[in-house]
């Protein structure tokens, strides 16, 4: 198989750092949820940024595997307040919305380049994109019907505590 191009290196080092954002801002969001006494949803974005790590990991693999170099770059800082759970779904949402947008315009280029194998590899991130900003939307659903305050927030706490128990 030959290397992976010198452009869908650089675009995918760009993606590797994005997704490494995503967990940086997911961590932030779970210690903001954890400091609102909001345990379920902490432990929801803690999963959420163990998972963000593991697609960089991937993606860095892949263009080891492919003969490419990768380059890290800096990591931009998070916020660290983010408003009310409505508000930290809404953001986790649009957020994914981005990195949909990201991954669709690299598997674009893996077409145009005729490079079928990161195609291969990239689908398995369309489809999970898909997954993600599904998961979000729920999320933000429940929130507006049981409101983002008192027994109803609660339940919502709770039921994203399943999440970590494998619920």
């Amino acid at each position: 198989m030959p290397a992976i191009s010198k452009s869908l290196t650089d675009a995918f080092n760009s993606q590797i750092n994005k997704e490494i954002y995503s967990a940086y801002l997911y961590l932030s969001m779970s210690s903001h949820c954890d400091a609102a006494n909001l345990p379920g949803a902490a432990g929801w974005l803690r999963i959420q940024w163990e998972e963000e790590l593991g697609h960089a990991t991937k993606l860095l693999d892949y263009v080891n595997e492919r003969s490419g170099r990768v380059v890290l770059k800096a990591v931009d800082a998070p916020a660290a307040t983010f408003g009310t759970l409505l508000d930290i779904f809404r953001q986790v949402r649009a957020h994914e919305e981005e990195v949909t947008a990201s991954i669709n315009k690299i598997y674009q280029q893996a077409i145009s380049e005729s490079d079928y194998a990161a195609q291969t590899l990239l689908q398995w991130y369309v489809n999970e994109q898909v997954e993600e900003e599904n998961s979000a939307a729920e999320i933000i659903s429940m929130l507006e019907l049981a409101g983002d305050s008192g027994s109803g927030l609660l339940m919502v706490d709770r039921h994203l505590a399943g999440r970590a128990r494998g619920a």
